[in-house]
């Protein structure tokens, strides 16, 4: 492209890290290597069989069941499950914040580091087999699946939020501090201000997150349309399990549009 009298040429491209090079050809081997090493049985997927059953399968919810008493049962269902993810996620906010604060180094680094591998065993284990594993002191029902939520989503709250915290910028905090202020005194008035947009997004969508876990914790017996939609399947009431499914989709896109209202309201 002829460049015209008077423009400044521009830089040239910055070469790439051998590094990322590297990185790059390692995960092409390893997805080389996933897919020839796994028997994917792709013909037997994409056969007239495997799509005539399939289709057979799924005329079977067909009509979803509309009577009013059923309909009032998924009601309230629908309530408990956005009971369950709305505790859940409160909860583990508010101990996120406060694990969060050690685990940003504020208290040495021996304090960070053992807060740290707190968060990463509370959020390694899915909130699937914190519910069997909860099932088991709490019982059947939604306080267990309460319990699994909150105790998974702090892992995850709890290392969102000491990241922001450590990558905030701190001259306001130290402003506050050379002029007497306390430590936790600074952290109010200067860094939580700061923080509190982006943490609010991170707890936002993990609500998100949750409502579907709370819809699939149910099949362990924690309650919600999770519980609901493995009972009637057990018992092959496609009709019943096809209503609770749609009220399952419908809830899901119900809180990412007001999920993602939020979020936009909150980072302006």
């Amino acid at each position: 492209m002829k460049r015209e009298p008077g423009m400044k040429a521009l830089p040239p491209a910055p070469r790439r890290p051998l590094s990322v090079l590297l990185v790059l050809l390692a995960l092409a081997a390893l997805t080389i290597a996933s897919f020839a090493t796994l028997r994917l049985q792709w013909q037997g997927l994409f056969s007239a069989d495997a799509a005539a059953t399939s289709m057979e399968f799924l005329r079977g919810f067909a009509p979803p069941e509309t009577a009013p008493a059923f309909l009032w049962k998924v009601a309230g269902g629908i309530a408990e499950t956005l009971a369950m993810s709305a505790l859940g996620t409160g909860i583990a906010a508010l101990l996120g914040l406060a694990l969060a604060l050690p685990a940003s180094g504020r208290f040495g680094g021996v304090g960070r580091g053992f807060i740290r591998l707190i968060l990463n065993v509370l959020r390694s284990v899915p909130e699937l087999v914190w519910a069997a594993v909860l099932l088991i002191a709490a019982g059947l029902g939604p306080f267990a699946g309460t319990l699994a939520l909150a105790v998974h989503t702090t892992g995850v709250l709890g290392r969102l939020f000491a990241d922001t915290l450590e990558n905030e910028s701190p001259q306001a905090e130290a402003a506050l501090r050379i002029n007497g202020a306390a430590p936790m005194a600074a952290f109010f008035y200067a860094s939580l201000p700061q923080t509190l947009p982006q943490m609010m997004s991170y707890t936002l969508y993990r609500w998100e997150n949750n409502i579907r876990a709370a819809a699939i914790l149910g099949v362990v017996g924690a309650g919600g349309l999770g519980q609901m939609l493995k009972y009637h399947l057990s018992l092959f009431q496609m009709h019943q399990a096809a209503t609770v499914i749609l009220a399952m989709l419908l809830l899901v896109a119900l809180v990412d549009a007001v999920s993602f209202g939020l979020r936009r309201v909150m980072t302006r």
